[in-house]
């Protein structure tokens, strides 16, 4: 796709006055690379994730298609799109007016220093970009040798499987970037003219497994303890694991070329997954800094109203969910506020005269440093459940919506602060479904997997537990265990490649 052009002219102009507003109030951030185009092309950009390149894939067109329809009805707008690489490339709409594209240049330049600088991004690939391209490339080429059909059908099955991740695993250097090295070296479809050579290092990697396995055998074979311990398969190291998708490449018997497409997949599913953990932190920091470079700097009093109105259309709240926009921007002033007036730690917390509290300034100012701090070392469920403050929820005017069958409408089921915090975070921990790992790849020594429900607040769905179930049946080749708890008592399922039975 060549649909974007760089911006030139008045927008190259805006562009060097908002960076120097952003860069004047501390940001930090790489260079950012605006573009310009139309509709139509932010369209694809969004269905793609942002990247103009990505593998051949029916979803991509099925929301490029929904986002259009919405645009066409009036329902959605996209204002900008900006991608987290190193230079960070950023989407301008060609016929946004001036006082939008100030706003979309500045929220841009809010994004990518949370980008460069929040802990939970340092150690995604900022080259992704490249790895996009590559990924395409390679899905195309196993596409041409092995079918559309049957790889996109294999696509499909892994993705089911993309938010089975292991959010640990984001400290780590090479995150997403398991068996990379060997997957290239090996696997790369134009070095073969057909299966052939692929089986035969297949059958050489098991050949040689087995020589170790008899090594260890013969090592051992006048330890009778040992002689006992053969006869059971080993599990693999890592056990349990949450980053399902890994295992499944490293251990599912599959073929080579199928395990380097979920590689892929796993690769691309980490790279995304800060930006899921911080959505609401990474949105109200860029609407944070556009509201301050727009009404301290950059906005002209001719533009004060579209200002407005365009900024508090995005900050809408509705009953159906909660807007991560809204709620960002909100805490972060909050933090600002309280910490400029001292109204944090033993002291505050502990005044009981509520007049005191209320008119409470200490004249710290420390308000401008806390909040850089806050951006760098935390994601949205330490956010909301540090800074997430009875007073905050007062003075928001916050409370929990539920839908009343009977009178068909949304109603308000509490404003008990305690209540609406604790489903704020349950919305938040593994973006509400079941936290599942794999306990064991050899269950009842029968080749089974058996996955555990770590139970967070979030219950299993059983219909959506199913479907996980099978598709990963597809992938593993053996009955699928899953133990979970109902009512304080463990309950194992299992699905054994046709249905799904209740062991008790």
């Amino acid at each position: 796709m060549n649909r974007t052009a760089p911006i030139s002219g008045e927008l190259l102009r805006l562009k060097s006055e908002i960076y120097t507003y952003a860069k004047g109030y501390g940001l930090d951030f790489p260079e950012v690379i605006f573009e310009i185009c139309d509709y139509d092309t932010i369209n694809i950009l969004a269905a793609q994730g942002g990247f103009p390149t990505r593998y051949p894939h029916w979803r991509f067109g099925m929301d490029y298609d929904q986002m259009s329809k919405q645009y066409s009805y009036g329902l959605q707008k996209i204002y900008e799109m900006v991608i987290n690489t190193d230079p960070c490339y950023a989407y301008l709409l060609n016929v946004n007016p001036t006082v939008d594209q100030k706003i979309v240049m500045a929220h841009v330049y809010g994004h990518a220093d949370f980008f460069k600088n929040n802990y939970w991004f340092k150690n995604t690939n900022k080259k992704m970009m490249d790895v996009m391209a590559n990924h395409t490339t390679k899905v195309r080429r196993y596409m041409e040798r092995y079918g559309v059909e049957k790889v996109e059908a294999f696509i499909d099955t892994v993705l089911s499987l993309d938010n089975l991740l292991d959010v640990n695993l984001l400290y780590q250097d090479d995150v997403g970037r398991k068996r990379k090295v060997e997957k290239d070296k090996f696997i790369e479809p134009d070095q073969y003219d057909d299966d052939d050579r692929v089986q035969a290092l297949q059958t050489f990697l098991r050949s040689k497994k087995k020589a170790e396995e008899k090594a260890v055998e013969e090592e051992n074979k006048n330890n009778p303890k040992a002689k006992d311990d053969l006869e059971i398969i080993r599990e693999p190291e890592g056990l349990p694991t949450r980053d399902i998708m890994g295992f499944l490449m490293e251990y599912a018997p599959i073929k080579e070329w199928e395990a380097d497409l979920i590689g892929i997949l796993r690769e691309e599913a980490y790279y995304f997954l800060p930006q899921r953990i911080t959505k609401i932190m990474n949105e109200g920091w860029a609407s944070y800094w556009h509201s301050t470079i727009m009404t301290q700097k950059a906005m002209k009093a001719s533009e004060i109203i579209d200002f407005s109105d365009h900024h508090s259309s995005v900050m809408a709240m509705s009953p159906q969910r909660i807007n991560p926009y809204k709620i960002g921007i909100e805490l972060f002033r909050d933090i600002e506020y309280r910490w400029n007036k001292g109204m944090f730690g033993k002291e505050y917390l502990e005044c009981t005269n509520m007049q005191v509290k209320e008119n409470w300034d200490k004249e710290l100012g420390l308000g401008r440093e806390k909040i850089f701090e806050v951006r760098t070392t935390h994601n949205d469920i330490t956010f909301i459940d540090e800074f997430f403050t009875e007073e905050f929820c007062q003075r928001q005017n916050l409370f929990t919506y539920k839908y009343n069958s009977r009178t068909g409408r949304n109603e308000i089921e509490t404003r008990e602060f305690e209540e609406i915090k604790k489903k704020l975070l349950l919305s938040l921990t593994n973006f509400g479904s079941p936290l599942i790992e794999i306990e064991s790849s050899n269950y009842e020594n029968k080749g089974e997997l058996l996955l555990r429900h770590v139970h967070q607040g979030v219950d299993l769905d059983l219909a959506t537990a199913t479907d996980t179930m099978r598709n990963l049946y597809a992938v593993w080749k053996r009955p699928i265990n899953l133990a979970t708890h109902y009512d304080d008592k463990e309950v194992k399922f299992l699905f054994d490649g046709e249905e799904l039975k209740t062991l008790g």
